[in-house]
């Protein structure tokens, strides 16, 4: 959120009706506006460099189609995974619980035969224990595939499509390794996502099944590439894809509730998305993160899809131009034009900034308290402020709560109030003209994204 719009706790703002509003209370919080140190360190460990090889190493496996050799040591999917598992082993110096995830696909549309799916997983846990069960994942998919979606033998080197979110997610892995987090975060190589989103899938059904709390997820899916199928170069900006109202035949009591209140840009995944912009953009100087909204790209998908689907909140992140003529395609040269989607057309320095968001984006979130739980808002009585309630947070460092509020046309919150560690309080501002949420601040300074909340009557 605009940091000038916020001076220890007290914030007046003017919104599109022209009256002026402000806080009842000056509380003085954490200071919440100063970078952390560890995440300054992180961003600033983020190779270009050793991004570049991985995806070079990636790339020369010749194919990594999900039905390609499993035997060789060189070359197709099984050498791939091997590897990429080897160096989360290397680098990871027993620090990362690094493993394979597997399971075996039947016949289908996209697969001809019964075949394993493996997901290679390296996993840095939590070390608060308060903290350590919530999860944050981060995806990139290993596979490849060229235009024929079929073809297990064709070369496919899949250096952008997805040599480089793999790449982002082996270095976030690398780096982040040394470093302690209060959360557990979980770095993903996941297979088959060209063949209908199976890794993803299976992990993202397991997690539900044994309950597992992943608080957020994003997956890194084509952010390889900064110059357009028109030759225009765009290096300072990156598309995250957050759904607001999932497409389901019915709705459930939560979306229902969300609809009811108009906080259909108030889902988990969009208070997520919030976060990411903020923390991305605070970390990586001159690069903004555009939040696109809806769930991906027009009526296309990627691996965060089968959580969003298990009800989590995921996001997807995409370089802003897309060129087809080097994604899904098979290796060849027409009247001039090389086709294929081939090392040489990755911007190494451009894929280093999509990670550093994203390694900016999940320190925060894993030094951060979780969000606030059953957060509402009092509808009990015809009055012009507004009353929130919450229940308490669980860390031992938590310092206290604010609430923030926007605009009902505004994409990010534009106001704030810190309100201390309570479970209750009322600001000077009418439920009926702005959108509300409440963040929890820990003694650090660290933020929660926020929690929209649910009427009580």
């Amino acid at each position: 959120m605009p940091h000038a719009r916020i001076i220890a706790g007290l914030v007046a703002g003017l919104f599109a009706s022209g009256a002026a509003v402000a806080a009842t209370a000056a509380i003085s919080g954490p200071d919440t506006t100063r970078h952390q140190a560890q995440i300054d360190k992180i961003v600033a460990e983020i190779s270009p460099k050793r991004i570049e090889t991985y995806i070079k190493k990636l790339a020369s496996f010749e194919t990594r189609h999900t039905m390609s050799d499993t035997v060789s040591d060189t070359r197709g999917i099984g050498a791939a995974r091997r590897w990429i598992k080897s160096e989360l082993e290397r680098c990871g110096a027993g620090k990362l619980q690094v493993g394979f995830d597997s399971h075996i696909a039947p016949i289908s549309a996209r697969i001809s035969r019964p075949t394993e799916i493996v997901n290679v997983v390296a996993t840095l846990p939590g070390t608060q224990d308060a903290s350590k069960e919530r999860l944050y994942v981060v995806s990139g998919h290993y596979d490849s595939r060229n235009t024929d979606v079929m073809d297990a033998e064709g070369k496919a080197p899949g250096a952008n499509d997805d040599a480089s979110g793999t790449a982002a997610v082996m270095e976030m892995a690398c780096v982040m390794a040394k470093y302690k987090f209060d959360a557990t975060l979980v770095f993903m190589a996941v297979a088959a996502e060209e063949q209908g989103l199976l890794g993803a899938g299976h992990w993202a059904k397991q997690a539900r099944a044994n309950n597992l709390n992943v608080a957020g997820m994003f997956t890194n899916d084509i952010i390889g590439s900064s110059r357009a199928d028109d030759g225009r170069v765009d290096n300072k900006q990156v598309r995250l894809f957050a759904q607001s109202i999932p497409a389901t035949k019915e709705m459930s009591d939560a979306v229902r509730q969300l609809v009811a209140t108009g906080g259909e840009n108030d889902s988990i995944s969009r208070q997520l998305a919030r976060h990411v912009k903020e923390q991305g953009e605070r970390y990586v100087k001159g690069f903004k993160v555009s939040v696109i909204q809806r769930h991906d790209r027009y009526l296309r998908g990627g691996d965060h899809m089968p959580f969003l689907e298990q009800g989590y909140a995921a996001l997807r992140f995409t370089e802003p131009n897309e060129d087809f003529s080097h994604q899904h395609q098979n290796l060849r040269t027409e009247d001039g034009k090389v086709y294929g989607d081939l090392v040489e057309f990755v911007d190494f320095d451009y894929t280093a900034k999509v990670a550093k968001v994203n390694a900016a984006a999940l320190a925060s979130l894993a030094l951060a308290p979780s969000a606030p739980k059953d957060v509402k808002v009092r509808t009990d009585k015809l009055v012009n402020d507004s009353t929130l309630v919450w229940a308490a947070n669980p860390e031992p460092d938590v310092a206290g709560y604010r609430i923030v509020w926007r605009d009902t046309t505004a994409a990010q919150w534009e106001g704030a109030q810190y309100v201390g560690n309570v479970t209750e309080a009322t600001v000077k501002l009418s439920k009926d003209n702005v959108f509300f949420g409440v963040q929890t601040i820990d003694k650090d300074g660290n933020v929660s994204p926020a929690t929209y909340p649910a009427p009580l009557r």
